[in-house]
């Protein structure tokens, strides 16, 4: 199992590659390639499902954890060293810090600052 300091570090780590996906504007470009693409097809579920992944930080976030902690325990070569169960609850773990920091940041009134 990772320690409590090395979750909390994966969760900071999962929010910010969260917020990248979800809505810093160095991805609008791609973003706005994959609305134009859903466009063309509003009645496919998949680009349904994909639209409504990249706009809810919720969604994202808990994928965003997932491949952050597969990218720690794969850099850490600890992969192996734990059953596959426990790996799933450290999973849920980080997502559950992600989604702190995320709600926190929902909070937080921001005055004419473009989100």
């Amino acid at each position: 199992m990772i320690s409590l300091p090395v979750l909390i570090l994966l969760g900071i780590a999962a929010y910010r590659a969260t917020q990248l996906g979800v809505h810093d504007s160095i991805l609008d470009p791609s973003r706005e390639r994959l609305a134009a693409w859903h466009a063309n097809n509003l009645d496919s579920k998949p680009r349904s499902f994909l639209m409504q992944l990249i706009g809810c930080v919720y969604c994202l976030g808990f994928w965003m954890s997932g491949a952050t902690l597969g990218a720690y325990l794969l850099a850490t070569g600890t992969w192996g060293n734990v059953h596959w169960l426990a790996h799933g609850i450290e999973w849920f773990a980080v997502a559950g810090v992600q989604a702190l920091l995320n709600r926190r940041d929902d909070t937080f009134s921001f005055s004419g600052e473009a989100r």
